[in-house]
């Protein structure tokens, strides 16, 4: 094992990402889920590893970190020792996949510095993501818009069907309440196992629309068309979880509210990422996004709600290389 002294360090840069909706949750056809999303610029998670003598972690979500190491020695035996400082981290249990961004970043950074390297879908297995959908695996790796072909009967993460780059010049509206965190570890295992079975309808309904509305409207850069469709999906989908959010599509209210003062100003794609809180809403430029923006701050704001403008992601993780201090590099 090389001295630590003598390996250089690593910069990693992992983005967050949007959970658009399921396509199929009947699995009448033998595959179960099937999701869209896509990565976005920021928030981002952002961690510096070296080689060291006992592993150590410190700043948010230290102590997965350091999980995350620990299941690499259980897996596959990775040697040595690693000092991680997460200097930046995307917010936890928000809808945003912190969890599986971190993960990513950790384990590819550790490997790399161990010699050896792993395809992301395989670092995904590793650590214990895509489970049950590989947005986060496909943001970490190449950004843009994603759909997955869902759960199968293979052990792995759903094949990634469509990935296509987000029109360079839409912005996203995000709706963060950073007080309240969405469904996560067993309460969602409970949760998706409370679900009733989705209609056939439904799911093809949902297929229908990603297929032949949402992938080939952003392709031709027509938000309308996408916005359309991403707003009927999310309907669909909100419908069949509301179970597990108290009766609503939203499992904050307060969100809610804020996203529909966004869709009667024009917004279009209005939803909820994933379990939430984060809610979203897609308009076609930066002024656009700007004019919305300070619209409703005040109204966020009343509500305890943050705002914030981002744009589609169309690169993955930037993984950079380190002089350290101790060689001179």
């Amino acid at each position: 094992m090389a001295d630590p002294k003598e390996t250089a360090a690593l910069r990693i840069a992992a983005p967050a990402r949007l959970h658009l909706g399921f396509v199929d949750l009947n699995g009448g056809l033998g595959r179960l889920y099937g999701s869209i999303g896509l990565a976005i610029n920021r928030p981002e998670t952002r961690l510096t590893i070296r080689r060291a003598k006992s592993t150590s972690a410190r700043g948010p979500e230290s102590n997965r970190a350091i999980r995350v190491i620990e299941k690499l020695r259980q897996t596959i035996g990775i040697e040595g020792d690693f000092d991680i400082t997460i200097e930046e981290a995307i917010p936890a249990h928000a809808g945003l996949g912190s969890g599986t961004q971190l993960s990513l970043a950790v384990a590819a950074g550790a490997l790399r510095l161990a010699g050896t390297a792993r395809p992301f879908d395989l670092l995904g297995t590793l650590t214990g993501r895509g489970q049950r959908s590989s947005i986060g695996i496909a943001a970490f790796d190449h950004g843009g818009f994603i759909v997955d072909g869902g759960r199968g009967a293979i052990d792995a993460p759903p094949p990634v069907l469509i990935h296509t780059a987000m029109p360079e010049d839409w912005r996203i509206l995000l709706i963060l309440d950073p007080a309240e965190t969405g469904v996560h570890g067993d309460r969602e295992t409970k949760a998706f196992a409370g679900l009733p079975p989705m209609a056939e309808a439904t799911s093809a309904r949902l297929a229908h629309l990603v297929l032949m509305q949402a992938a080939p409207a952003l392709t031709e850069a027509d938000i309308a068309g996408f916005g359309s469709a991403i707003t009927e999906i999310q309907s669909l989908v909100g419908a069949h979880f509301s179970p597990a959010q108290g009766g609503s599509a939203w499992s904050n209210p307060k969100v809610g509210e804020v996203a529909g003062m966004l869709a009667s100003m024009g917004a279009v794609g209005i939803g909820q990422s994933s379990w939430g809180p984060t809610g979203f809403a897609f308009v076609s430029s930066e002024k656009e996004a700007a004019t919305l923006y300070h619209s409703v701050l005040g109204a966020a704001n009343s509500r305890g709600l943050e705002l914030m403008i981002v744009a589609g992601r169309n690169t993955g993780a930037q993984i950079q290389i380190l002089k350290t201090a101790e060689t001179g590099q």
